[in-house]
């Protein structure tokens, strides 16, 4: 695939002067169901291949190179692949942005994305070691994050404004239902991480198809693309940081995702070792994130469907993300000072709750802030790097406060103290409501 015009037929300049343009307009048409439809299953498809081996396959495998190091190896293999989708996201999301092809901006990088994240999870199923298994999980992190650049940029491409928190809600509902379904194929699997990386990819796969033949996904014209000199490409990632109300978006986003992240990343161990879930309820811990995993889907279906839909009827973003990242924060101190089964139960349905509204209300928000048009693709890249720093970092909070200062109680208090920061950094923003 090229960045330059793919060969074949061209249709008439002038209409493939307009199409350009419509590429790079601000959209006014509200979008068909069916191609909603597609945006939420490429959201299916990536997030059941992040999400299942995140939350459980990635961990027994690490526990079955070396049941000592697990949390090590988990917080290695995730940490490296977080770092691969910081510079993957802005990076794809770039490259599309400048995609010529007659198929259209944001379809090629979909397809790209998806077979090589594909190939790499069918890797993992036999990865001899760690180092192996890691240098996967980053291929899996660089293909999966080149897909979700490219259509998470479709959505301010071809939603206005007023929808556009009632499709950020349904395909945040995508990413809930991927998640699941990632816990659902762990759990099936019943500890055979290998057939269960294989699962994962052809969900994956399947989760694209729609999209890619109903995208209607409009060509950008050659003219129209912006030039490529390397150096000024390099600093255009770190300019839409200049405007203030896109930096602090990013900020909030950032911190209400470390400590979401705090919270998920050790679930399985925190059902194994805090909860001892197998002792006291007779449930296998796989299953004990099955079922916290399916409450925090629904919760999460329902809030980002409301959340949305309300959000656009307020035509206000910003009391609603400061609204659910309180909730997000309660959940956490739910899960430190109740572990047990039902305390878990209780603060996986609460971080539903809140998270749910959260991805609807803050991606509506994030679009309203982008600098240009011309860089939606790149600077939601930036954005998404909020969403993958937290992979890095949260390990590196979390490891020192589970083995060393004072277990899940103190991890569960510092992801809600770092969540509340989200919540109070919101009200810098000041273009939006």
């Amino acid at each position: 695939m090229s960045l330059s015009d793919t060969p074949g037929a061209v249709p008439d300049p002038a209409a493939m002067a307009a199409r350009s343009t419509t590429a790079l307009a601000e959209p006014t048409a509200n979008v068909r169901p069916l191609w909603t439809t597609g945006i939420i299953l490429v959201n299916v498809g990536i997030n059941a291949a992040f999400f299942g081996p995140i939350q459980v396959l990635l961990g027994q495998q690490a526990e079955a190179f070396d049941p000592g190091q697990k949390e090590a190896i988990l917080a290695l293999v995730t940490g490296a692949g977080a770092a691969v989708s910081l510079v993957a996201n802005p990076l794809f999301g770039a490259f599309s942005d400048r995609t010529t092809s007659r198929f259209g901006r944001r379809v090629p990088w979909v397809l790209v994305g998806a077979i090589l994240g594909a190939a790499a999870l069918i890797g993992l199923a036999g990865a001899p070691n760690v180092a192996v298994m890691t240098l996967l999980w980053c291929v899996v992190q660089a293909g999966c994050n080149g897909a979700y650049a490219a259509v998470t940029a479709a959505i301010p491409d071809r939603v206005p404004v007023p929808q556009r928190a009632t499709v950020g809600g349904l395909a945040a509902m995508g990413q809930t239902v991927g998640i699941l379904i990632g816990a659902v194929i762990a759990a099936v699997v019943s500890g055979n991480f290998a057939l269960g990386y294989l699962v994962c990819a052809a969900a994956l796969v399947a989760g694209v198809v729609m999209y890619l033949f109903r995208s209607d996904d409009a060509p950008l014209q050659a003219a129209a693309r912006p030039s490529l000199n390397w150096a000024e490409f390099i600093i255009s990632f770190v300019r839409p940081l200049r405007y203030p109300d896109f930096a602090w978006a990013w900020i909030t986003r950032l911190l209400v995702n470390i400590g979401n992240h705090m919270v998920t990343l050790y679930l399985l161990f925190f059902l194994t070792d805090a909860v001892h879930l197998e002792a006291t309820q007779g449930l296998k811990p796989e299953f004990g994130v099955l079922i916290l995993t399916g409450l925090y889907a629904v919760f999460v279906i329902i809030t980002s469907v409301i959340g949305g839909r309300l959000s656009d009827r307020m035509g206000k973003r910003k009391p609603l993300v400061i609204a659910s990242s309180v909730i997000i924060a309660v959940a956490s101190l739910i899960l430190a000072f109740a572990p047990t089964w039902i305390g878990g139960i209780v603060g996986a349905s609460v971080l539903g709750i809140g998270f749910g509204a959260y991805l609807a209300v803050d991606f509506a928000l994030i679009t309203q802030v982008l600098p240009s048009a011309e860089d939606r693709g790149k600077d939601l890249g930036v954005i998404n790097i909020a969403n993958s720093l937290p992979q890095v970092i949260a390990p590196a909070i979390a490891w020192p406060f589970v083995t060393l200062w004072g277990g899940y109680v103190s991890l569960y208090v510092a992801a809600a103290v770092i969540g509340l920061l989200g919540a109070v950094f919101v009200v810098k923003i000041k273009g939006v409501d």
